[in-house]
């Protein structure tokens, strides 16, 4: 195992600088950055997390969520702990702020995860619950080993992540889904102690510069960053910056962490913002955290015959053909898909 952090400078005065992450955290003999993970150690950086785990689950994709990559199938989701955000409505704070090292009860190589997601038969992993930017180095070589045994890798993040640690973390990523949590700076800067620009930067990166599959989340927080011109301006850019392809989807918040203060997001929010989002141009706009067949519902974008209907995270039906386009018009629908896929009990 090798805990050394690839992504640092030593400073002319003995301090190391983190490179990782915007904050480019500096760091004296024994300090750790403001993810909490990554520590200043004999002039150089450690990763304190590498190849251990907060815990693993056998997820639907749909659950990351991802719409759009290997539908219908398993995922192997696991994490670590801490976060560079200090997002105050974060829904898994117990590992992104933890500051306690046994929470990570499991160790858990690269060699180990792969041949986890293997035995249970999983496509892919998941590097999710905690920021996996955060642990990149551990991420990569877990992605590297995963892909020699044929097991795809996803990324749930925040998109927190610049320069060469950017490029090597997203080549490893066959998939990822980046939150944008807001269109405003103000968002960023008092509800998660960070900023926009480089959040902005790391999604025109992934869409238009990698082979990485994007899909988008926005957790839509009452009184917050629901209001309809920060939506609208928001999925202009998606638009203008990464065309009508990207998936988007809106989720409904619940109170959670230091935010108890705001209500639950109403459905009827949700589906505004997704009415706006395609009235803008945007062809796969979904609704989350809430039951909603439509909002949970791809469709054809060019002859609106539904593809993939969802119940929740289950799939109902199917309309793709093997090239993964529409069985009614011919119309190629955009992702990565494998069929045949299950539906319910049986296959598509």
């Amino acid at each position: 195992m090798n805990d050394r952090a690839r992504y640092d400078r030593l400073l002319s005065d003995g301090r190391v600088q983190c490179v990782l992450c915007p904050r480019e955290c500096v760091l004296k003999e024994g300090q750790r950055g403001v993810c909490f993970v990554r520590q200043a150690r004999g002039g150089e950086l450690i990763l304190t997390t590498y190849g251990r785990s907060s815990g693993f689950a056998v997820d639907p994709i749909e659950k990351k969520p991802l719409n759009h990559f290997l539908p219908g199938t398993a995922i192997l989701s696991f994490g670590t702990a801490g976060c560079n955000l200090q997002c105050c409505f974060c829904q898994n704070w117990n590992l992104s702020r933890s500051r306690e090292m046994d929470t990570m009860g499991e160790r858990a190589s690269p060699e180990r995860i792969a041949a986890m997601a293997k035995e249970v038969g999983c496509r892919s992993v998941a590097f999710t619950y905690n920021d996996p930017v955060i642990f990149a180095e551990y991420a990569i070589d877990t992605a590297q080993t995963c892909h020699t045994r044929g097991i795809k890798t996803v990324a749930v993040t925040a998109g927190y992540i610049q320069g060469e640690a950017r490029n090597d973390f997203f080549a490893e990523m066959d998939a990822a889904n980046i939150d944008l949590k807001a269109f405003t700076e103000r968002f960023y800067k008092e509800l998660c102690g960070a900023s926009l620009a480089p959040v902005l930067e790391t999604i025109e990166y992934a869409v238009r510069e990698t082979a990485c599959h994007v899909e988008l989340t926005t957790l839509l927080i009452p009184g917050e960053n629901d209001g309809e011109a920060e939506i609208d301006a928001m999925t202009r850019w998606i638009m203008e910056k990464l065309g009508p392809d990207v998936p988007l989807h809106f989720t409904a918040f619940h109170p959670a962490h230091r935010l108890q203060d705001h209500e639950m997001t109403p459905l009827n929010t949700l589906r505004r913002a997704r009415t706006l989002a395609m009235r803008n141009g945007l062809r796969y706009v979904y609704t989350g955290n809430v039951r909603d067949r439509e909002g949970a519902t791809t469709f054809c974008h060019h002859c609106h015959a539904p593809l993939i209907v969802r119940d929740g995270y289950e799939l109902i039906g199917w309309s793709l053909d093997a090239a993964g386009a529409c069985t009614a018009c011919g119309t190629p629908c955009a992702g990565v898909f494998n069929p045949p896929m299950v539906i319910g009990d049986r296959l598509a």
